[in-house]
């Protein structure tokens, strides 16, 4: 799949949710042909600098956005943090990184990626996480353990979905990134915060804007 994952011109398509691309499988859009174009394009746009960003995740419900924004701005100042916290809007479990490209990508692309999410068979789930801690990479996060299983479930079929050849289970670790800092901050328990995940989201980003938009909407099943 990783030729698919090019950048062109073509602008992203309007937001939209999937009934009318169910039924479409994802040999009914000419993935072969997909690669053979793509593959020409990536050599063109190797060298130009990576401006968006394309990755699947869950998203809190609002409530539960507002919530975790507000634990932030408190965890922040009780830890001295300084990084800026992440809108409430664009707060995310990131599922599948698809890819970094030099533009915005193909239509083409987008509903292929849309309709192999739609082959994921997962029910809606409730999840929660009950520790915050810092990753090396700076990221301040909400982890957890046996209460993000579902994001565990939900990420393996999905890659299984949106890889022709399934692999064994891939090294994922379910976080909600807050901030990013340079201080430290040891793991640490805290009231457990979580929502029912109820949809897989294709979101657009671009890289150094802080701009999301989720252009696909995929609802569990």
């Amino acid at each position: 799949m990783d030729d698919l994952f090019a950048a062109s011109g073509n602008a992203f398509q309007p937001s939209r949710s999937l009934p009318g691309l169910q039924n479409r499988g994802p040999s009914q859009l000419g993935v072969r042909r997909l690669r053979r174009h793509h593959a020409g394009l990536a050599k063109a746009t190797a060298r130009r600098p990576r401006t968006d960003r394309l990755f699947f995740a869950v998203r809190p419900d609002l409530e539960t956005a507002g919530e975790i924004a507000e634990r932030t701005r408190l965890w922040r100042a009780e830890h001295g943090l300084t990084g800026r916290a992440l809108k409430p809007e664009h707060l995310h479990v990131t599922l599948f990184h698809v890819d970094d490209a030099p533009g915005t990508s193909p239509a083409e692309l987008i509903e292929t990626l849309a309709a192999r999410a739609a082959t994921v068979v997962m029910p809606t789930f409730r999840a929660e996480f009950d520790r915050v801690q810092s990753f090396r990479n700076g990221a301040f996060v909400l982890c957890g353990d046996e209460s993000t299983i579902g994001f565990e479930v939900l990420q393996q079929r999905l890659c299984d979905a949106l890889d022709a050849s399934p692999r064994p289970a891939r090294r994922f670790t379910p976080h909600l990134t807050l901030l990013r800092d340079d201080r430290h901050v040891p793991e640490q328990t805290i009231e457990p915060i979580g929502w029912t995940a109820r949809e897989i989201v294709l979101v657009h980003s671009q890289l150094g804007r802080t701009s999301h938009r989720d252009i696909v909407q995929v609802p569990l099943r």
